[in-house]
């Protein structure tokens, strides 16, 4: 069940964790409202932190890559999946450990920034990790999958199966870890969202006591909060749809839920839910027939808020998600 509250979101927590692709830029460039969302919230008194499971690029290329967006950003705002791996290491091994790194600069300089040092796939090491690099060599991998299989420790910076090119969604490092897995029958440590070593780096890192998670993927950015006990703004800015959201498991249900980023700085109003009918604003949603109904008229944010509880609410009864049928809304949200 989504959660009401009576202040903005910016009152009710103190640290906002946005993840970027999807939620701050869309194929490079800056999301609509994004840029003085996040000002606005920042005048607030709200800390905000820039999170990616990507572990190849460094956090100066990201936070550069923010301002010439639009968006402030300084080297420290940004935490990444490679940090979080470099954690996970470090606080096992200890400084002065040897590691081979299979990944990008990210993942390099990351593990040297804590102390441990990168050595080659033939050397002596304590540990692996890995993490995407578009030039990681295939004989390298095939090297590091014998010695994790012999059983050398292994970390992975997160799971995502697809990442976003230039000529379109390609695999990611997700693929590689189910590779290694099948051959070596080990299953890795994972730094990235879902689990949880990113989002405590991220808090560790940037420092707040009332944290709130802010992401577009359900699987990743609200299921990592969910797991981790931090509420969680769902954004219908990135890869999210309609149907996804109603087929949504309950491990990958938001607190929260806004079109977009100006969510962090508006009260969110109570979903009541009574007899498979849920009311928002002036919205009501409910399930017949296996068919989503919405009728009455209100916000865009309102519209979603009532077709997400009434959905799940079908979903939990029926265990199927609901047919959306002929939706009454805003044409933006229908659209989606």
């Amino acid at each position: 069940m989504l959660r009401g509250t009576r202040e903005a979101l910016t009152g009710c927590h103190d640290l906002a964790m946005l993840d970027l692709d999807g939620v701050v830029y869309v194929d490079g460039e800056a999301v609509p409202q994004a840029a003085e969302a996040i000002a606005t919230a920042r005048e607030q008194q709200m800390r905000v932190a820039f999170i990616t499971n990507n572990a190849s690029r460094t956090p100066a290329t990201v936070s550069a890559h923010l301002r010439r967006i639009g968006v402030h950003a300084d080297d420290a705002d940004v935490v990444t999946s490679a940090q979080a791996a470099a954690r996970v290491l470090v606080e096992r091994l200890g400084e002065g450990a040897r590691v081979v790194v299979l990944g990008a600069d990210g993942l390099l300089e990351s593990v040297r920034a804590v102390g441990l040092e990168p050595v080659g796939v033939e050397d002596d090491a304590d540990a692996v990790v890995t993490g995407y690099g578009p030039d990681v060599l295939w004989r390298d991998v095939m090297r590091a999958a014998v010695r994790i299989r012999e059983g050398l420790w292994w970390v992975a910076s997160n799971t995502d199966q697809s990442i976003p090119t230039s000529y379109g969604v390609a695999p990611g490092h997700g693929v590689l870890v189910e590779t290694l897995q099948r051959f070596s029958g080990v299953e890795p440590v994972v730094a990235g969202k879902p689990a949880r070593p990113l989002l405590d780096e991220t808090v560790r890192r940037v420092g707040g006591e009332r944290p709130l998670m802010v992401g577009d993927r359900l699987d990743t950015d609200i299921e990592g909060a969910v797991g981790t006990g931090i509420e969680a703004l769902l954004v219908l800015t990135g890869v999210t749809d309609l149907p996804t959201l109603l087929a949504a498991r309950e491990q990958e249900r938001p607190t929260y839920l806004h079109p977009d980023l100006r969510g962090l700085l508006e009260p969110h109003p109570e979903v009541v839910a009574d007899g498979g009918v849920a009311r928002c604003g002036g919205w009501s949603a409910h399930a017949e027939e296996g068919r989503l109904q919405v009728s009455g008229e209100g916000s865009e944010a309102d519209w979603w808020r009532a077709v997400a509880v009434a959905g799940w609410a079908y979903l939990d009864r029926t265990g199927r998600p609901v047919e959306t049928g002929d939706l009454v809304g805003p044409p933006s949200a229908v659209a989606r």
